[in-house]
């Protein structure tokens, strides 16, 4: 018979058999190509602001809690109603003050750049009219209107911005001036020499005033006007962010106070009552002081700027018309241009067109004149206008029938002549525009003073607001401890 080999293993010092292990579970991530067992991605780590939100959640569940976020907005309200308010009248106190102290002085300035040469060139051509005889007084009148344009472009170009347009019309006209003052003297030498050629040389210089410096002179007057408007635009505005701030801050504070109220039957809340007594004495001073403000600049523009503009434009309107009735007479006839059907002297046809300048602007001066002070020397200048244009129409009758010497002593004569006319409507507009400059400079003063200290008022009584208020909310915490 077979034996069967028992494999039950013997007892003594033979080795038992281990127990089976039971095999690994395998993990429910699949194994890649490589062998290497991808583990489950780690969940995403939370921002800083989803906590805070999550703590902020959690306070706003307890009344301490609830308390420090109502102070907290409290505060910041406050604070940045405060911080607007003081940010836009800074901006506005600014604008205001280069109104006062910069622009306009600057926009007088190039008017009176631009009067000057053209007072020079009609003092150039009533001097050549008298040829040899020509007078000191006309003399250093043109010297001292040469002299006055090149120190109004000297402190218009200290006022410019070195990039500016108007900086590059400075540059401009300070080229052309001594080229035209050099025109001007050869054709002094060679009239007083007898030469006829002084003429043409006069007239090339007059056509070099009238072509290219007025014109460079009148194109840096509208820049300074441009920036003038837009020195107003700046500084009047309302300041609808810091009022609406203001007028949300009070609001909050009230539902705070009532909130207090309702919870503890205290009427007041000293912090809080600070807070809300600083944030209306902002506001207030914001609404009063700015509407003062604005309606001061307003009436500085309205009543001073308008009217000066007006006064100016009439005086060298006034300025260009001598100097064309002197051209006339310079020229005899050689200048003529074609007007409809008929030929005329060119300078008397440009002559009667800046009196209908003139006429306008003085009519339009005496509208926007307020009192008597400003509206009497409009007024007189408007006689010595109608008196100028009957000596003219007298002295263009003398010369046309040939008699020059006749209507030369018409035209610059000592007395009885044209040129006295013209002095007197130029010293009545004088007088005109020193009122009007009066009265800006009161008006446009009245109103940067009316934001003088509105900054920095606004923005300590914000911090004392918003200390009050957290002091406020702070005794309302101390119960809790």
């Amino acid at each position: 018979m077979t034996h069967t080999p028992d494999t039950t293993a013997p007892p003594g010092n033979a080795t038992p058999t281990s127990p089976a292990v039971p095999p690994r579970p395998t993990p429910t991530n699949t194994t890649s190509t490589t062998g290497t067992t991808s583990l489950p991605p780690p969940p995403p780590r939370r921002t800083a602001f989803a906590e805070g939100i999550d703590r902020l959640r959690k306070a706003a569940t307890t009344e301490p809690g609830r308390l420090r976020i109502i102070g907290a907005v409290l505060a910041a309200l406050v604070v940045a109603f405060g911080a607007v308010t003081a940010w836009q009248m800074t901006d506005r106190a600014a604008a205001a003050d280069d109104v006062l102290t910069s622009s306009q002085p600057l926009s007088s300035d190039a008017a009176d750049i631009y009067r000057s040469l053209a007072d020079a060139n009609t003092a150039a051509s009533s001097g050549f009219l008298a040829g040899g005889q020509e007078t000191a007084a006309s003399r250093d009148r043109y010297e001292k209107d040469i002299r006055t344009a090149a120190a109004k472009l000297v402190n218009a170009a200290a006022n410019s911005a070195p990039d500016s347009p108007s900086a590059a019309t400075i540059t401009e006209l300070n080229r052309l001036l001594p080229e035209y003052k050099g025109l001007v003297e050869r054709a002094r030498t060679y009239n007083r020499q007898g030469f006829p050629v002084g003429g043409a040389y006069l007239r090339y210089a007059n056509e070099k005033m009238q072509k290219e410096m007025l014109p460079a002179a009148e194109d840096l007057y509208t820049k300074e006007n441009q920036r003038l408007r837009s020195d107003y635009a700046d500084a009047t505005p309302y300041p609808w962010p810091a009022i609406a701030l203001g007028v949300l801050a009070l609001a909050a504070l009230a539902w705070a106070q009532r909130r207090t109220y309702l919870r503890t039957h205290r009427v007041l809340n000293h912090g809080l009552v600070a807070a809300t007594a600083a944030a209306t004495v902002v506001l207030l001073w914001l609404a009063l002081g700015h509407t003062l403000a604005r309606s001061n600049l307003n009436d500085s523009y309205d009543h001073g700027v308008r009217s000066l503009n007006v006064l100016h434009d009439a005086r060298i309107a006034s300025l260009k018309a001598r100097g064309n009735e002197n051209l006339t007479l310079v020229a005899r006839g050689a200048e003529t241009r074609k007007a409809g059907d008929e030929t005329v002297d060119a300078y008397d046809h440009d002559f009667g067109r800046d009196m209908d300048t003139l006429a306008k602007g003085l009519t339009r001066a005496a509208d926007l004149a307020d009192d008597g002070s400003g509206a009497r020397p409009v007024d007189s200048a408007v006689d010595n206008m109608t008196e100028w244009k009957k000596r003219h129409a007298a002295a263009r009758e003398q010369d046309e029938n040939g008699n020059y010497q006749q209507a030369l002593a018409m035209v610059i004569g000592a007395k009885g002549a044209t040129g006295e006319c013209f002095d007197n409507v130029d010293d009545n507009l004088a007088t005109a525009l020193a009122h009007e400059e009066r009265e800006f400079e009161q008006a446009a003063g009245d109103g940067r003073d009316a934001l003088a200290g509105l900054p920095l008022g606004a923005a300590v009584l914000a911090v004392l607001g918003a200390a009050g208020a957290v002091l406020g909310i702070g005794r309302r915490l101390s119960e809790y401890r």
